[in-house]
């Protein structure tokens, strides 16, 4: 009985091992997207390889009250974050129409993503067992390599935080951009 019991103890630590392992960190590339945005336009990560950053926050449920706040802090200070040479997103497995009326709600002045077949979020590991996104941002730089990945979100202070994050990981600022800021879109 104690060796069945240790060894489903075992091979629960390896499954749990193997799992986290599997997780996006710091350095790995991030997995390319190919996104709907409620402004109408389709958006691809890679189109933004070495040529911006890019920040990618997943929201949980559009038109919630945390998400809400979050949403109008970044529209509130979006000159704040467009000081930097970057592209922001936020993203949820919401369906389109519901993220068209979140911005529209919200005047939201950058694109809102819509991943309802949950596939990007799966492939960052933020899709909650609930079946929506977790809160979690991820910082892309220009060779698409991930800067960071936060956790810890404060819907109020979220533009902030991102404009705190960027100046730390040392991302250019628009000024120092070698052309405007095209934003690739199809």
């Amino acid at each position: 009985m104690f060796k069945l019991i240790k060894s489903a103890l075992l091979a629960g630590c390896c499954f749990t091992f193997s799992a986290a392992a599997g997780a996006l960190q710091v350095g790995d590339m991030a997995p390319d997207f190919q996104l709907p945005g409620a402004d109408g336009k389709t958006y691809q990560l890679s189109d933004y390889r070495d040529k911006q950053a890019v920040v990618l926050a997943w929201f949980p449920k559009a038109n919630t009250y945390g998400c809400t706040i979050e949403c109008k802090s970044l529209a509130d200070n979006g000159d704040k974050i467009r000081q930097f040479d970057v592209t922001y997103f936020m993203a949820s497995v919401d369906p389109l129409a519901e993220n068209i009326n979140f911005a529209e709600r919200t005047n939201a002045d950058f694109p809102l993503l819509s991943d309802e077949d949950k596939s990007v979020a799966k492939a960052y590991g933020v899709l909650a067992p609930s079946g929506v996104a977790k809160r979690h941002t991820f910082y892309i730089g220009k060779d698409g390599r991930i800067l960071k990945i936060d956790t810890n979100i404060t819907p109020e202070t979220s533009a902030e935080d991102m404009v705190r994050n960027l100046a730390e990981l040392g991302v250019a600022s628009a000024a120092d951009a070698p052309t405007k800021n095209a934003t690739p879109s199809r």
